[in-house]
């Protein structure tokens, strides 16, 4: 799951942000900032006086989807095969926007039902328990609130420890080839590397910047880093994009299935990607007319994975073997493209802050709550500054971009985006005489995720084992062209 990256209304971005908290406080926060939650309704759209309009929520839909997840897929399309890699990218977009499907339908039942105005998917998970056969699932609902919780907080803090290993290798990379770094880009030429820091001190010489933005509490203002997020990464994906299309090879050399030992690394970078499941009751929730959502979910998913296997198979056709975990790192070293880096370190430097907030606003409450009114700063300020060290000391222990991408894709987004929504469907509808095609459908999926869950968590703990505690030097060696 990711925060929504939005450079629009700061009203909309913050009520959306917020949303993303499954607790009850923050919905009240959200309703005194936004009072056309307590005018509308996800069950009756033509209530609504306030909300985003259809294309802007297919704006926030694709950008929410925008992080480091789609840098690593033409990595993931190795992992595969260049045949297999763009069809399970197909398939796990098409199963995604179902589950996604899945889990607006089951929310606006609730809605119905409950007479609520909105429902989180913390909620949601809940009464789809509370509404299931099974008594002993009925007693414990509050616990399916609980596991989403605690799988966003995962899925959002492993998105920071994937970023400030981006930005280590980003910026190590600029800083080694600065010397020969030119104007023109139409030459090869073998250029030596500047002798530079280990990747862990640059991770710890971002960690007072990062430190710094995270103590910014005040929605509308991250709101500003938001817009320039959207901004640097925008110009970026341009740039590589038109870069990747120039000289591709001949493919043939490229083999069309990888090797099965492979695959579930890939899976976990895919299913990492797909990171827009926490956003989508926000979005559906703040839309004037609620009734338009899935047709406006399924065009940006549509969107969103003809980019992915695009980015992605081009990236691998492009660079073959050679390919990097983030293709950032594969660019040549003129100003142009590592113009790109900085750009994108820019970008997810701001992105962090967004990303923190979702954590930090369910964490940060519980623990400023025991405490009187004269040490609430100071243990706020405290916990976030903690977790952030969390963060950096997590991505120290484990530099490898492509391994923590895996790992944090295979361990809590196949959990949000493929095993919770199908058997919510089954609790959910299961007293209305659910067909047995559905539920074969939904036990399918959740199998699908749970395997994907397991293998794809042993084989990205069983390589960053392998490959014991040291840094890949991916940067060895570099060309101008």
């Amino acid at each position: 799951m990711s925060v929504t990256k939005s450079a629009g209304d700061p009203q909309v971005a913050t009520t959306i942000k917020l949303d993303l908290v499954s607790s009850p406080e923050s919905t009240k926060k959200v309703q005194s900032q936004d009072p056309s939650l307590g005018n509308g309704s996800a069950s009756d759209p033509s209530k609504k006086t306030k909300g985003i309009t259809g294309f802007q929520t297919l704006v926030h839909l694709v950008k929410g989807n925008m992080g480091t997840g789609i840098l690593g897929l033409p990595l993931a399309v190795k992992n595969a095969g260049i045949l297999m890699g763009p069809l399970s990218l197909l398939v796990m977009g098409l199963i995604a926007c179902h589950c996604m499907h899945i889990l607006v339908r089951c929310a606006q039942r609730f809605c119905h039902r409950l007479n609520k105005p909105f429902m989180d998917y913390g909620d949601t998970v809940m009464h789809g328990l509370e509404a299931s056969p099974n008594a002993w699932l009925q007693n414990h609902a509050h616990w399916g609130r609980y596991i989403v919780i605690f799988f966003l907080i995962v899925t959002q803090l492993g998105f920071c420890c994937v970023y400030i290993v981006f930005l280590a290798d980003n910026l190590k990379q600029v800083v080694e080839a600065v010397n020969g770094t030119t104007i023109s880009c139409h030459y090869n030429e073998t250029i030596d590397l500047t002798p530079t820091m280990d990747s862990r001190l640059y991770m710890l010489a971002f960690l007072p910047i990062l430190g710094l933005l995270v103590f910014i509490r005040n929605l509308r203002i991250l709101t500003i880093f938001s817009m320039l997020a959207n901004i640097s990464m925008f110009v970026s994906l341009v740039i590589i994009a038109q870069y990747i299309i120039q000289g591709i090879p001949d493919p043939s050399q490229l083999p069309l299935v990888a090797s099965w030992k492979t695959y579930p690394l890939f899976f976990g970078t895919a299913i990492f990607s797909f990171e827009s499941i926490g956003v989508v009751l926000p979005l559906e929730n703040q839309m004037k007319d609620a009734r338009r959502f899935p047709t406006i979910l399924s065009l940006g998913m549509s969107i969103i994975t003809t980019l992915y296997i695009a980015i992605g198979t081009l990236g691998y056709l492009r660079f073959g073997d050679d390919i990097k975990a983030s293709i950032t790192l594969n660019l040549p070293n003129c100003w142009l493209y590592q113009s790109v880096k900085l750009l994108y370190v820019v970008g997810i430097l701001c992105t962090y802050a967004l990303q923190f907030y979702v954590p930090a606003e369910i964490i940060v409450p519980l623990a400023v709550s025991q405490v009187s009114k004269r040490w609430k700063l100071p243990v706020d300020l405290s916990i976030r500054l903690a977790m952030v060290c969390l963060t950096c000391m997590l991505a120290i222990l484990i530099p490898r971009l492509d391994l923590v991408i895996s790992l944090v894709g295979s361990v809590s987004s196949s959990a949000l985006a493929l095993i919770i929504p199908p058997l919510l469907e089954i609790a959910t509808y299961y007293s209305e005489s659910i067909s047995p095609l559905t539920i074969t459908k939904d036990a399918l999926i959740s199998i699908l995720g749970f395997v994907g869950f397991v293998v794809g968590t042993y084989q990205a703990l069983d390589e960053l084992i392998g490959s014991g505690n040291s840094l890949p030097f991916s940067n060895s060696t570099m060309f101008i062209q």
